[in-house]
């Protein structure tokens, strides 16, 4: 059987917002994101190790170094190698772990666009001391938290590789139910939802749909049956429609 992996997204439709203002939400997730495990302080740029070269640091609280990171990830024009100014910019970093052990993040931000979309992922160690610390409830919950308040994604959710295939599909560019959701307070009122469901508000931005306490697995069956029963009622209250741009 193949592994399942977990991931943690968030993604939000066009917003434009200049480097400046990328760099500070950045520097604001990352901030955040060092209090959820101590494995989480230091990012390099990513494809150093495959040239056989040390990773470069980035300091992420030095909101210049992001900027120029940000810039770096701008995708170009073919001929003219011109930035593409709709398109927004990107980053890609990790924490410089061995493979299994490394946890990995990815931004898109500043996209205004219908052609691209914006988002925020990490990848958690799938082993080691830092995936036993990580893959629960509570320090998987605490990353979606410093997405919404860094990033105010109109959604979230941590799930598997396996649970994309598995659970229900949703239309493009809608929201996808997972082992937790998150919801922005923008796309309506969580309605009551079966046991063992959570349903716990981050701050005033949103809600947060925890499906299991213990971690969610596609080898369950009734984590699955549990997962299509929330989506159907999530879907009914309007909860996971596209979100207009």
């Amino acid at each position: 059987m193949v592994d399942e992996c977990y991931y943690a997204g968030a993604y939000w439709g066009p917003r434009r917002e200049d480097v400046g203002e990328c760099a500070r939400r950045a520097e604001l997730f990352f901030h955040m994101l060092a209090r959820c495990d101590a494995s989480l302080n230091q990012w390099y740029r990513r494809g150093r190790v495959a040239r056989g070269l040390p990773g470069h640091r980035v300091r992420m609280e030095h909101r210049e170094e992001l900027e120029e990171l940000l810039l770096r990830g701008r995708n170009r024009a073919t001929l003219d190698k011109s930035a593409i100014e709709d398109l927004g910019f990107s980053l890609e970093v990790w924490n410089q772990r061995p493979a299994a052990t490394a946890t990995n993040v990815s931004v898109r931000c500043g996209g205004y666009t219908e052609h691209v979309s914006n988002a925020c992922l990490v990848d958690p160690p799938s082993e080691g001391e830092a995936a036993d610390r990580m893959l629960h409830v509570s320090p998987l919950a605490q990353v979606l938290e410093c997405m919404a308040t860094a990033w105010e994604p109109s959604w979230g959710v941590v799930n598997t590789n396996l649970g994309l295939d598995l659970l229900p599909k949703a239309q493009k560019g809608a929201a996808r139910v997972g082992w937790m959701t998150y919801f922005a307070r923008r796309r309506g009122t969580v309605p009551p939802l079966p046991a063992p469901v959570r349903i716990e508000p981050i701050g005033a931005l949103g809600t947060l749909v925890i499906l299991t306490p213990e971690r969610f697995t596609v080898s369950n069956p009734e984590h699955l049956a549990l997962g299509r029963r929330v989506h159907e009622l999530l879907d009914r209250a309007g909860l996971l429609k596209p979100e207009l741009s």
